[in-house]
């Protein structure tokens, strides 16, 4: 299963790309507006830092202007994936994005039919969002298992990132269902790393190491 880091934050992804554990990075405007400088100048940095996928938003609603923005975007860098809302104009645009050979990635999905029409967009990437489906007590991972069998089923190279995820335990439940990808925010980067035994292991290592030059 690929890594994406979920973050607009530089030092962050130098810091997982130290570990390894980069092989993309998604970002929307929530995350670049956090970084309170210019988007612009992040996004740059973050293209030329990241070699695998960099997934970048656009904020108009309609069709063209979509298409507009993801031109735009994807003028960038070739790494560049432009997300798309999951409405139906953002269908139209991945339709005619595809068509023009810029990748996708359909954002903001919620349920396994969802994820069929965007693959059948011909979109790149599909994100269900599953962290904001265990918020209103829908369990999210069940709906990763049941698009990993739709585009079983019918042979589609959609890749799914599991997306929205809160805790340790969706990287390993979507690891073993099979999803293609997780993106993941740094603190849960760092989650995945530590455990309170390993601590203790080391700990004591060091301790009986110590006794023996006594």
């Amino acid at each position: 299963m690929k890594f994406f880091l979920d973050t607009a934050n530089v030092n962050e992804i130098r810091q997982a790309l130290e570990m390894g554990l980069v092989d993309g990075v998604t970002t929307n405007p929530s995350l670049l507006a956090k970084e309170k400088r210019d988007p612009q100048d992040t996004i740059r940095e973050v293209l030329a830092l990241v070699e695998g996928p960099v997934s970048l938003e656009v904020l108009a609603t309609d069709t063209e202007g979509m298409i507009g923005e993801a031109r735009k975007l994807a003028s960038l860098g070739s790494n560049v994936v432009v997300k798309i809302p999951m409405t139906e104009d953002g269908m139209k645009a991945v339709r005619t994005l595809a068509g023009e050979g810029i990748r996708t990635n359909v954002t903001l999905v919620f349920q396994p039919v969802q994820a069929l029409i965007a693959a059948k967009a011909g979109a790149d990437y599909v994100s269900p969002f599953i962290g904001r489906l265990d918020d209103i007590s829908t369990r999210g991972m069940n709906i990763i298992e049941e698009i990993i069998a739709i585009y079983t089923n019918y042979g589609f190279d959609t890749e799914i990132i599991v997306a929205s995820v809160r805790n340790p335990m969706h990287v390993l439940e979507a690891a073993l269902l099979g999803a293609d990808i997780a993106t993941i925010p740094f603190g849960v980067i760092k989650q995945l790393v530590n455990h309170p035994l390993t601590d203790v292991g080391i700990e004591r290592f060091l301790k009986d190491y110590e006794g023996l030059k006594k």
